[in-house]
């Protein structure tokens, strides 16, 4: 006999309480055709372990790992190497098991180490204060964004071109229950952020100004101009980082006059993992820190004097009333941070900056001899370790023909602003100190032979 929780009448009854005439009703803010209309074409209702273990494997079989090939994707998410030692502590019984401490007290531990991890995030950042970590980088940002709102009682953000479409979707997604005005264009192919245009858009209704540093193509926008322009207009600058590695190797936002730095913690410690579960990093001022979203850890002292640790602040509605919550997040990437934090543990300060050095350096020798091949033309005129190349031909093609031939080339501009054809044939490419002399000329090699 099927166990089943709840019959249709109580469908029927809390349906009434909230106002839905139908189950399918509460689905009505996912858009059609990310919804299925019925069972899944070709998968059978059932089949035995054996059987769907050898499906599985098939399935898989038709992938390329990512260390198993030339390696050039980023836009986001970077493949860097991971010590082992990383895996071997986060696999640990106290830490693994570990979830969210609603007996703070008792959570010595997990304590310590998000406050480790809040120091850690701070000093990259160069700001005064930052948070035990978000779910990830987009959200991160959202949560800046109506933490602004908060912050300056404007409802309207200026979005730079330069910020990942993702990011900036997210963002689109909940201003729809906001109400917030999103002002964005997509980018063109230019070798410098058109960060004039960026302030001559800032006005007395900005609330804030989004920034990504390095952007989506790479280039290095003028973080502390922006910054200016925007206080003078009595708004906030929000610099979000999706390659905390490039810190090792360029200012901080902090430092630049930023108010609010978020970013994506997955380039240390945490790996590609199919696309999560990641980290979100968030940081400000001081000032700001009642306004800030998610838990703070801090430092005190017991009653016996001795070191200790505690849950400082949690302005979440699973803490305080709701509607004095600052965000409906609920957790935050515990275990993810771990890992950040290992990873950063065993880098140090001089090590983040050589692995930063050794990126760049990479890059800079795959810049130069890709932009030497027939047919692409190396946009950026800076970079840290991802740029963005103009082929003769449509990127997104070149890029499957590349996967083709066991080359992972790189994200196309085609596949990440479909709507904007004019830039189809731009090619994001991401270099790490993973990327060997070799994966660069093995690319060089394909990309001459798809664009012959």
């Amino acid at each position: 006999m099927r166990y089943l929780p709840l019959t249709d009448t109580d469908r029927s009854a809390m349906l009434d309480v909230v106002g839905a005439p139908s189950i399918e009703a509460l689905f009505s803010d996912v858009p059609e055709s990310a919804r299925l209309p019925g069972l899944i074409e070709g998968l059978p209702l059932h089949a035995s372990e054996m059987a769907v273990e050898r499906h599985m494997q098939r399935l898989s079989d038709r992938n390329i790992a990512a260390g198993s090939a030339p390696f050039f994707l980023g836009a986001g998410a970077y493949r860097h190497h991971v010590p082992s030692s990383v895996d071997h502590l986060i696999q640990r019984g106290e830490f693994l098991t570990a979830y969210t401490p609603y007996q703070p007290e008792i959570a010595q531990g997990t304590l310590q180490m998000l406050f480790e991890f809040q120091s850690q995030v701070a000093r990259l950042l160069e700001c005064e204060v930052a948070n035990a970590s978000m779910y990830d980088g987009s959200t991160a940002c959202w949560e800046a964004v109506v933490m602004a709102r908060r912050i300056t009682k404007r409802g309207k953000s200026l979005i730079s071109a330069g910020l990942h479409p993702h990011y900036v979707s997210t963002i689109n997604t909940m201003a729809g229950f906001t109400g917030d005005v999103i002002d964005y264009t997509a980018p063109v192919l230019d070798a410098a952020a058109d960060d004039e245009a960026l302030i001559a858009s800032i006005d007395d209704e900005t609330s804030c100004v989004v920034v990504q540093y390095p952007d989506i193509l790479g280039r290095l926008p003028d973080l502390a101009a922006i910054a200016e322009a925007a206080h003078s207009k009595g708004a906030l600058l929000i610099a979000v980082v999706t390659e905390p590695v490039a810190l090792g190797a360029i200012k901080s936002p902090g430092e630049l006059g930023a108010d609010i730095v978020v970013g994506e913690g997955q380039s240390l410690g945490v790996g590609l993992q199919f696309g999560g579960p990641y980290l979100g990093l968030f940081a400000t001022r001081e000032k700001y820190l009642r306004q800030m979203p998610g838990r703070l850890c801090g430092q005190t002292t017991d009653a016996e004097g001795k070191r200790g640790f505690v849950l400082t602040l949690s302005t979440r509605e699973q803490h305080i009333r709701r509607e004095k919550a600052t965000s409906n997040i609920c957790t935050n990437s515990g275990l993810c941070a771990l890992a950040f934090s290992i990873h950063m543990t065993l880098l140090g300060e001089a090590g983040l900056r050589a692995l930063a050095a050794e990126n760049h350096r990479l890059a800079c020798l795959a810049a130069d001899r890709l932009g030497a091949v027939p047919g692409v033309e190396l946009v950026n005129t800076s970079f840290f370790n991802e740029f963005t190349l103009k082929l003769s031909g449509n990127a997104s093609a070149a890029v499957k023909a590349l996967a083709d031939r066991q080359i992972l080339a790189g994200v196309s501009l085609g596949r990440l602003y479909p709507d904007a054809p004019d830039i189809g044939g731009g090619l994001i490419v991401a270099v790490t100190e993973t990327t060997t002399l070799e994966d660069i000329e093995a690319l060089a090699a394909g990309l001459q032979e798809v664009l012959a």
